[in-house]
């Protein structure tokens, strides 16, 4: 693994664990009131086009945290959508 590639794995991690403590929440209290649905909409879309610009050109960090970013983020769109 080259440097680059673990700085991109480093960065990768941070920025998808963030969403989940957030994700929990909402789906522990089952509430999503204060979430913005506009917000979570664009960065839902924008986050499915980094995983595929990441699939097209294989490269492992992006797939990883945007594969797993936009599950975290579908979680908390849904119940917005659902729970208000």
């Amino acid at each position: 693994m080259t440097y680059v590639t673990a700085i991109g794995l480093g960065a990768a991690f941070c920025t998808t664990i963030a969403f989940l403590p957030q994700a929990i929440k909402t789906w522990r209290t089952r509430s999503a009131k204060d979430i913005s649905l506009g917000m979570f909409l664009i960065f839902s879309t924008g986050v499915a086009l980094w995983l595929i610009y990441g699939l097209l050109q294989h490269d492992i960090p992006l797939i990883t945290a945007n594969g797993i970013t936009l599950v975290l983020a579908l979680i908390i769109l849904g119940f917005k959508i659902r729970h208000g």
